[in-house]
């Protein structure tokens, strides 16, 4: 007989509806706010980082922040994974991960507790900012005749989005343009984490990401350590994820509207431009 401990935790709903008046016409409507709570993650039974999220696929979110942090190198590392109540109506992500690196977490904590999804609060100084990923290798290239169709895909992803107005979406696809799969959060960055995880759940190959956000300099870091060469974001970048993307070669364009965007580094994996 299943014990309440064995039964799936419930998830709170992504948004609901609360009555808001508006100025000036005095009218009282219906409108849809998107919920997040506070999500912790644990590693073999010690708290990690407590993140600010959309209640679903945690279990995702959990996996690529672990390897986008570095915290794991891959995900057969991962020997266990559950999500459960926490306090403060919180939810929480255990996970059992290999003893090498949990002792390698031990030796180089990292006190994280974010706002809404920010992957670099709470850090202990700022050398642990930068994780410094490898130069990217040039192993795949996107046709831009697919960027156009791609762009359509935000739609079907932000759903939460299109009724709060308060969720990024992250939408990947093989370089041939086939939709693999999209993700969203109230944060950016946990979005991102969220579209990682399930590109390593799901064993996806070669994956090119767009994103609903700007190309901040940590959504450029997540991508590149863990190998996503080409990064669309609809949004501005910034000089340090700029410069980031210069030094580990990722191909990065932002100011993504219909038929048009700006590229800002290694447009060699583009073609037909």
């Amino acid at each position: 007989m299943a014990t309440e401990e064995d039964l799936p935790v419930v998830l709170p709903p992504t948004y609901t509806r609360q009555k808001v008046y508006r100025w000036p016409s005095g009218e009282t409507v219906d409108d849809a706010i998107a919920d997040e709570v506070p999500i912790s993650i644990t590693y073999n039974g010690i708290s990690h980082v407590v993140m600010m999220a959309s209640p679903e696929l945690l279990e995702e979110f959990a996996v690529g922040f672990s390897l986008s942090e570095r915290i794991i190198p891959d995900i057969s590392h991962i020997y266990d994974i559950q999500v459960k109540e926490g306090c403060g109506n919180g939810l929480v992500v255990e996970m059992e991960i290999s003893p090498r690196c949990f002792f390698k977490l031990k030796e180089h904590r990292r006190s994280m507790v974010g706002r809404t999804g920010c992957g670099i609060c709470g850090v202990e100084s700022l050398k642990d900012v930068e994780l410094k990923p490898e130069p990217l290798e040039h192993t795949y290239q996107f046709d831009m005749n697919f960027y156009q169709p791609a762009m359509k895909y935000f739609e079907q992803v932000q759903k939460v989005g299109q009724v709060t107005g308060s969720t990024h979406a992250m939408l990947a696809f093989t370089p041939d343009g086939e939709f693999l799969g999209g993700t969203e959060d109230v944060g950016r960055h946990v979005a991102l984490d969220k579209l990682i995880g399930m590109r390593a759940m799901k064993k996806w190959g070669p994956t090119v990401v767009f994103l609903s956000s700007r190309a901040s300099y940590e959504m450029v870091q997540k991508a590149a350590v863990t190998g996503i060469e080409i990064l669309f974001a609809i949004s501005a970048p910034t000089n340090r994820a700029l410069r980031l993307a210069k030094k580990c070669d990722l191909t990065l364009c932002a100011f993504c509207r219909d038929n048009r965007a700006n590229i800002y580094n290694a447009p060699e994996r583009l073609l037909n431009l």
